[in-house]
C-alpha cells in the first residue's frame, strides 16, 4: 500500500514539518485537508474581524490543498467548521454564508459546525477542515 502523499501548496505558508496542509491517500481515493484559516502565503491573517472574508479565504486555502492533490471543492464529502464566538441566534445567516462560500453542490457534504473559545492565534475566527474524494 503506497504511503500518503503530503500536500503543501506554495499558496500556503510553510509548516514546521510536524503537520501537512493535507494528505492524499491514493489507495482510498481521499484527501484529508488540515484545518485551514484565513492566512496568506506568508502566514499573515486576512480579514481581521470580518467573518465573511475569513470564510472566503479559508475556502480558497482549501481549494489550494485540494488542487494540489487532484481534487476540488465539489468533491468535499465532509467538512468540520470551528467558529469562535458561534451564536445560535445567527445560524440562518451562518448557513447562508457557508453555502455562499462553499457552494451548494449537487450533493452537499456532511458537515459539523462547532463553537470554540479560541483558535491557534489571536484574530482567527474560523477554521475549516475537509475530507474530499479524488
Amino acid at each position: 500500500m503506497p504511503s500518503p502523499v503530503a500536500l503543501n501548496p506554495a499558496e500556503l505558508p510553510p509548516l514546521t514539518g510536524m503537520i501537512s496542509h493535507g494528505l492524499a491517500v491514493p489507495d482510498l481515493r481521499l484527501i484529508y485537508a488540515s484545518g485551514q484559516v484565513a492566512w496568506d502565503e506568508k502566514g499573515q491573517l486576512v480579514g481581521r474581524g470580518d467573518l465573511a472574508a475569513q470564510f472566503t479565504k479559508a475556502y480558497e486555502n482549501i481549494d489550494a490543498v485540494l488542487a494540489a492533490g487532484g481534487s476540488s471543492r465539489g468533491k468535499i464529502i465532509k467538512e468540520t467548521i470551528h467558529l469562535v464566538g458561534y451564536d445560535t441566534d445567527n445560524s440562518a445567516e451562518l448557513i447562508a454564508l457557508i453555502a455562499g462560500c462553499r457552494g451548494a453542490g449537487e450533493t452537499p457534504p456532511a458537515s459539523t459546525c462547532a463553537g470554540v473559545e479560541t483558535l491557534f492565534a489571536e484574530g482567527y475566527i474560523v477554521e475549516i477542515e475537509v475530507v474530499a474524494t479524488l
